[in-house]
């Protein structure tokens, strides 16, 4: 073991130690792999308990030591390497004899696990809470020799072995437990972990009165979880353990996510409300990947760019648009443009630039770079357009900043082939969306097969008199440039700068003369799951869609 990885596991075990020994009340959560480790350290705990049910349930089996430990020990090792703070491990019953328990810590501190806990039952254990009082202890003279191995072959003086005392799960009472508590810590423990199945903390705390603080007493308030933290801080507890609740946690919203896939044959109400795959990406450490693909292989493709046009009050939003503009508006709680960041980067798009105009100042939001359209009273969109050409990368999506939308819409137009692709709204309902209609005459209409849809833009825009026949669907103000339609967009914004009625433009008079020069304008379609706030009446129904209830 090299001196830097001994330098690692010694300031992970002296954390664990300085938990434990801490004077004041502290907390660890349980995790059971490498993302569940990296979760709870994102939350703030200063420490994971590597639980042995947590564990033995993501590989599917009982918490009977039907893992061995070297899984055990395999599953530690992806758990360090994403994770600073320090893990104890639950070690069951030390996986068999002194020998075993000798080679387990030698193992764990190889992999800069930071210490163990082993209870006093017979190897192969059953859970505690399983007819916890028909399971035999084991014989004190050998669990002592157990500790007393573990101390003895560790490296770091920190490494911490923790004593699991069952003899009050067990039903032999408070005696019994005292007795095996004292004998345990004389053997070496540096802590005793006092366990109960009672729905009070009585056991627990007549134990730690009667200890009197011999040493650091650790418990698992998984059966009373209802007693306040400051019972266990006047009780001189020294470590709370929250035990299995990031695996109960996940199998419930797994059932949830299985039971809805199965009986609606679709994700699309589900979307919104579990993690996008970015978020996976961003915890398994993607970014830091990309980064050494930029610096050793070669490089990566161009970034999106989004580019959001919010230069506008909305004034039909009355009082709520006199100190900020539409976009910093709160919808459930979160301004529509913060929505919409958020949007982003959960596709990883990061670049972002905002064409803003009213109270441009008032606009707070984070990772944003802000182009000022001082001209927006007398301008449409087509000039806060033209503003932020600077800005215009390969590949780019632009869209209204008073758009609401399912993540999906924005997963599936950067997935789209094609140099510039609109998305169309095939529905044509009006009833959760306002403003101009931004009508959609396309060259076939929506089949709804979502697979191979070639089907191209023929015109937008909200005056149906230059068009006889019956729309396709909306255009929802949200399209994607790319390739060689940067510079066909750039071309054709200085085209129309030519016309005198230019600021009088808007994106579908750009899209119309795109079409008419010949550009292919790819169309995708989907059907509702989006809208825009432009009136007082869509402040509600936009909160409600905010919260998935639409």
């Amino acid at each position: 073991m090299s001196d830097q990885h001994t330098q690692g596991v010694a300031s992970r075990a002296a954390r664990l130690r300085k938990l434990i020994d801490s004077p004041g009340l502290e907390f660890i959560m349980e995790a059971h792999n490498g993302i569940s480790a990296r979760i709870v350290e994102e939350a703030g705990f200063q420490g994971i308990w590597a639980s042995g049910l947590a564990l033995s349930a993501q590989f599917g089996v009982r918490d009977n030591n039907e893992a061995s430990w070297t899984q055990i020990v395999e599953m530690l090792e992806f758990m360090t390497d994403v994770t600073s703070i320090p893990i104890l491990l639950d070690g069951d019953t030390g996986y068999g004899n002194f020998n075993n328990m000798r080679r387990l810590v030698r193992k764990l501190e190889q992999r800069g696990v930071a210490g163990v806990c082993i209870e006093d039952k017979i190897f192969p254990k059953t859970n505690s809470f399983i007819d916890g009082e028909r399971q035999p202890l084991a014989e004190v003279d050998e669990f002592c020799g157990k500790i007393k191995a573990g101390k003895d072959s560790q490296n770091d003086p920190d490494f911490c072995v923790v004593a699991r005392v069952e003899a009050l799960i067990a039903g032999w009472g408070l005696d019994e437990a005292v007795r095996r508590a004292e004998a345990y810590v004389e053997a070496g423990a540096d802590a005793i972990l006092i366990h109960s199945k009672l729905a009070r903390p009585d056991q627990i705390i007549a134990f730690a009165r009667e200890w009197a603080n011999r040493a650091p007493v650790v418990i698992v308030p998984t059966k009373y979880y209802s007693t306040p933290a400051e019972v266990y801080r006047k009780a001189g507890i020294s470590l709370v353990i929250w035990a299995n609740h990031m695996i109960r946690a996940s199998i419930s919203a797994m059932q949830t996510v299985a039971a809805s896939i199965a009986a609606e044959h679709s994700t699309i109400n589900l979307e919104d409300r579990i993690a996008p795959v970015v978020e996976i990406f961003r915890l398994q450490g993607a970014d830091e990947l990309q980064l050494a693909e930029r610096r050793y292989a070669s490089a990566a493709g161009p970034a999106t760019r989004a580019v959001v046009l919010a230069a506008s009050r909305g004034k039909e939003l009355a009082g709520l648009t006199d100190n900020r503009p539409k976009v910093m508006v709160p919808i459930g709680g979160k301004p529509l443009l913060r929505r919409l960041v958020d949007e982003f980067k959960k596709h990883g798009v990061n670049d972002v630039t905002v064409v803003a105009g009213y109270k441009s100042e008032s606009i707070d939001v984070q990772g944003v770079d802000i182009i000022v359209n001082s001209d927006y009273a007398a301008t449409g969109e087509l000039s806060s357009l033209a503003c932020a050409q600077s800005s215009f990368s390969d590949r780019m999506v632009i869209l209204y900043g008073d758009l609401l939308f399912r993540g999906y819409i924005l997963r599936d137009l950067l997935d789209s082939p094609g140099d510039i692709v609109v998305v169309v709204d095939s529905s044509l309902a009006t009833t959760t969306k306002s403003g101009s209609p931004d009508y959609a005459w396309c060259s076939r209409a929506d089949d709804r097969s979502l697979i191979d849809q070639d089907v191209l833009l023929e015109h937008v825009g909200d005056d149906t008199a230059v068009r006889t026949d019956e729309p396709r669907g909306r255009w929802i103000g949200m399209l994607k440039v790319q390739g060689g339609g940067q510079a066909r967009l750039a071309a054709a914004l200085s085209e129309l700068r030519l016309r005198a009625d230019f600021g009088a433009l808007g994106i579908p008079d750009l899209l119309n003369h795109l079409v008419a020069g010949g550009q292919p304008v790819r169309v995708l379609y989907v059907n509702g799951h989006w809208l825009d706030v432009n009136l007082l009446d869509d402040i509600e129904r936009a909160g409600l869609f905010a919260a998935g209830s639409q």
